[in-house]
Parts: C-alpha cells; sequence; structure tokens
C-alpha cells in the first residue's frame, strides 16, 4: 500500500490534523469513532477493544452500528488477539481482581457481525501485542495491564504496511490508568524521531478516551 495511512486516536484533532485526515488515502479510527464529529469523512477500517466491557456495549448498540464511521468501514479490526487474552485472565484475577470482566471475548460476535453486514474481519494477532510489551520495556513504563489500542494498532499497521507514509492524529496518550501511556508516548516520539510515523498535534489538548 503506497498511500497515505491515517490513524485516528479519540483526543482532540485540531484543524491540521482534520485537514490530514480528509486528505489521507486510508483512514483507521477506535471503537465509538468519537473522532468523526472533528474529523468527518473516510473510514476505511474501525478498531475495536474485542473484550470487556468496550465490545459488550458496542455490540449492544444500535446507534454504534448506525454509526456513519461504521457504516462506511470496509473492515473491523479487533485488536485483542482471544488466546492472549484466555492467558491474561488468571493472572489478572490476582492482580487485578476488580477487572474479573476485562478478559471476556466477544470476538466471535464481532465476526457475526462483520459477516452480515458484508465487511472483512481481522484479529490482530498475539505477536503484535507481545511485540509492543517488548518495545516499551525500553521506556521502563510503570506496572501496567496491557498496551492500549492505539499502540496496538500503530504497531499492526507499520507492521502490515512497512512501506506506507504513517501519520497519527487524537493521540493525547492519556486515559486508562491501567494502560502504559507516559512510556507509549515515548515510543512513538522515538517513531516520529526515526521519521516512521507522522503525529499531528491539536491547539490545545484534553483527554481521549480508553483505548487510543
Amino acid at each position: 500500500m503506497a498511500e497515505s495511512i491515517m490513524i485516528v486516536g479519540n483526543g482532540e484533532i485540531g484543524a491540521e490534523g482534520a485537514a490530514a485526515v480528509a486528505a489521507a488515502g486510508f483512514v483507521i479510527r477506535f471503537n465509538e469513532c468519537r473522532s468523526y464529529e472533528a474529523s468527518p469523512g473516510r473510514t476505511d477500517v474501525v478498531a475495536v477493544c474485542n473484550t470487556g466491557r468496550p465490545a459488550k456495549a458496542m455490540l449492544s448498540s444500535q446507534a454504534w452500528r448506525a454509526h456513519p464511521a461504521v457504516l462506511e468501514a470496509s473492515e473491523i479490526w479487533s485488536v485483542r488477539d482471544p488466546e492472549k487474552f484466555a492467558a491474561l485472565k488468571g493472572p489478572l484475577a490476582v492482580s487485578h481482581p476488580e477487572l474479573d470482566d476485562f478478559c471476556d471475548d466477544y470476538t466471535s460476535q464481532f465476526n457475526s457481525f462483520c459477516k452480515e453486514a458484508g465487511k472483512a474481519h481481522a484479529v490482530v494477532d498475539k505477536v503484535i501485542h507481545d511485540g509492543v510489551d517488548q518495545a516499551l520495556a525500553a521506556f521502563d513504563p510503570a506496572p501496567y495491564v496491557v498496551p492500549s489500542s492505539g499502540m496496538i494498532v500503530i504497531s499492526e499497521v507499520m507492521n502490515r504496511f512497512p512501506d506506507a507514509p504513517i501519520a497519527l492524529a487524537g493521540f493525547g496518550h492519556q486515559g486508562w490508568e491501567w494502560h502504559p501511556f507516559a512510556a507509549e508516548r515515548q515510543l512513538v516520539d522515538a517513531y516520529v524521531a526515526a521519521g516512521r510515523v507522522t503525529r499531528f498535534y491539536p491547539s490545545a489538548s484534553r483527554s481521549p478516551s480508553q483505548g487510543a
């Protein structure tokens, strides 16, 4: 894929980022696609948390199913490998008992939704998740549960489309306390410094939602 890829998080986009989204050849959004109002238009992929409460909420929501971005997307990417999260369930029951439904798997339901809606469905392999964990280790992150969906998708896109220009907008690297956002910001900074990705900053920032 030679066309530009835009990964759009759920944080503030800004005018420059919105213009870049509009000009991109391939656009990825997340979960409820909260970026859409600030940057309406093309959506090729919606990347979803396919486990736990976010998955349950999306699948049970007619508003999500009817969202313009979800309707337009030709693909749904499930970012959580079921095998990986099944293995996490036991350790999390000890370390984070409050996350008792965190690993509940809804992958098959997303697959059914995609079949009904005529969309492709892909599951991001656990190898990507493991690679992100290894890359984050260089930045000495505080204890965390899993990387954010945004970080998983950035890694998946870099792996899947190694020669494509990749840009980010709507990434504030803030949100759920058990994502390693400080280390993720440093890792993305390293990718930017290496020329692997471009990042668009809003003129002001507000906290994005969990997952991107």
